[in-house]
């Protein structure tokens, strides 16, 4: 059947071959939906970012934009605003039908740590043609604050599709009519629209602002961080808000969605000419999210970087979208607390390395 692969074809792929890694992969790294990937024990400080391109392959190319080169294994910082290139523990030889598409994972997008899938004979990121056989790299552009980073950390994730995935607008009206995806009325227009929530029913707090001076974030130290110092709180009785060129903000849906068992969904942009920002679409939704013991769907965190001019964000203005996708089989396991998942029922909540 097409669609996203499961946990258990994606198993089944891992005891073929066509995915493979050096350690093993670990039963942790295997989501309802997508695969986590893991940085390997060095990496490359780049001039610029790059692309392999038609029939290149990227160790080839890197000499061409290495500055130097980084042991890993004791724990290294990647620097805020340098670009780094990592050779990922896996690989892939996908076979015929599958393609596969790569996103950063949710507290690697919270952090505004720019990651980006990298493959030989590649003209984009975070792409794998069908067919591809080659190793992986992880490009890491730290954008708001400098991390810590080991091998074997899991920064992006990769889910594999076979076929055609993605409903259309009018498969999309059906599914919502026949298992609620939103609270209120749903906006449907290419995949789920969502809104921003800037008149909380509770105090003023709408969201926070990252401070552009802090120290280095441990990606392992889970609640170990002081909110404080990394963030500005950004409270608004008006419902609206200013963004500044340049600044980084963390701000959350108005809407609280929900992903069925048999589906999975990625947040994409809106529409660039509602304005001067961007909310960038770390992560993928995986089966089962917002669903829980309750079914009362949860609240999408918003990464949002504002561009060229300060511009007023207002409560409800919609600034993204659900693209969903089908599920070629229901998965083993659904996202939630059985797989220790950090941010089923959230709210606004920054990554989990804070308290």
């Amino acid at each position: 059947m097409n669609g996203v692969l499961p946990d258990s074809g994606i198993r089944d792929l891992i005891r073929s071959g066509a995915i493979s890694a050096d350690p093993a992969i670990t039963p942790e790294q295997i989501q309802p939906a997508s695969l986590d990937l893991r940085l390997g024990s060095v990496a490359y400080r780049l001039r610029a970012s790059f692309l392999a391109g038609r029939g290149n392959r990227v160790m080839d190319r890197l000499p061409d934009v290495q500055m130097h080169q980084m042991d890993l294994s004791g724990g290294a910082v990647l620097e805020r605003g340098c670009v780094y290139l990592v050779p990922l523990m896996e690989r892939v030889a996908l076979p015929a039908g599958l393609t596969a598409v790569a996103n950063a994972k949710s507290s690697t997008g919270r952090l505004d740590l720019l990651t980006r899938l990298v493959a030989d004979d590649g003209t984009e990121f975070d792409r794998l043609p069908e067919g591809y056989d080659g190793p992986l790299y992880a490009e890491i552009c730290p954008r708001s604050f400098s991390v810590l980073v080991r091998p074997g950390m899991r920064l992006n994730q990769l889910r594999l599709r076979r076929g055609q995935a993605v409903l259309s607008d009018t498969e999309l009206r059906e599914l919502n009519a026949r298992e609620p995806l939103v609270g209120g009325p749903a906006l449907i227009d290419n995949g789920l629209g969502f809104s921003v929530d800037l008149k909380p029913a509770g105090g003023d707090l709408v969201g926070y602002r990252a401070r552009p001076h802090s120290g280095v974030i441990d990606l392992d130290r889970i609640g170990a961080y002081d909110a404080r110092d990394f963030w500005d709180e950004l409270h608004t009785t008006d419902g609206r808000l200013i963004l500044d060129p340049g600044a980084f903000y963390i701000l959350v849906s108005r809407e609280s969605v929900a992903i069925p068992a048999d589906y999975a969904a990625e947040m994409a942009p809106y529409l660039a000419m509602v304005g001067e920002f961007r909310v960038h679409y770390a992560g993928f939704f995986d089966p089962g999210f917002g669903i829980g013991e309750t079914g009362t769907g949860a609240r999408g965190v918003l990464e949002v970087r504002c561009h060229e001019a300060p511009f007023v964000l207002e409560h409800g203005q919609v600034v993204g979208r659900l693209v969903y996708e089908r599920m070629a089989a229901r998965p083993d396991c659904l996202y939630g607390a059985g797989i220790k998942s950090n941010y089923q029922g959230q709210g606004l909540k920054l990554a989990k390395q804070f308290r």
